[in-house]
């Protein structure tokens, strides 16, 4: 009788530590923000093509995550889509003149914006937009190009 209440332990706490492992990997995979209090402020940039961005993507400056994408929209009348993001507020010397691109970690990755410090005084405030963009890459695009260019 023992050995069954003991078999019965072992198995309800290799389900508990299995539960609290799920959790773990969907808090990580998700872009959930446990310090969800950290101060933020907002950024903006204009970009031509974001090509697989999504909302809570990273933004990030030399590898290191600073802040989160929290909205996309779209400027109509130019054709560009606008995204919103929250930088850390430790992250205060993002200059004017810096510099946001869309990049794609790995091969297979998650598309994120990446951050390219510039040389100015001047800094960004929450608010402000970032002008010096760079969108994503888009591989149908250039086989699409190179197709019509050969058909040529």
């Amino acid at each position: 009788m023992m050995r069954i209440r003991t078999i019965e332990i072992s198995v309800g706490a290799f389900l508990v530590a299995g539960a609290l492992a799920l959790v773990f990997l969907v808090v990580r995979v998700s872009g959930i923000n446990p310090a969800a209090g950290a101060e933020t402020y907002t950024l903006h940039a204009r970009f031509d093509e974001i090509a697989g961005l999504s909302m809570r993507a990273k933004v990030s400056m030399a590898g290191v995550t600073i802040g989160r994408v929290t909205a996309i929209e779209i400027d109509s009348e130019y054709g560009e889509a606008i995204v919103s993001m929250a930088i850390d507020k430790r992250i205060d010397n993002l200059s004017v003149d810096a510099g946001a691109r869309i990049q794609t970690e790995g091969i297979l990755g998650g598309r994120y914006v990446s951050i390219v410090l510039g040389a100015e005084d001047e800094y960004l405030v929450d608010g402000d937009t970032i002008t010096e963009t760079q969108g994503a890459f888009v591989l149908e695009n250039l086989i699409g190009e190179l197709v019509t260019r050969m058909g040529n």
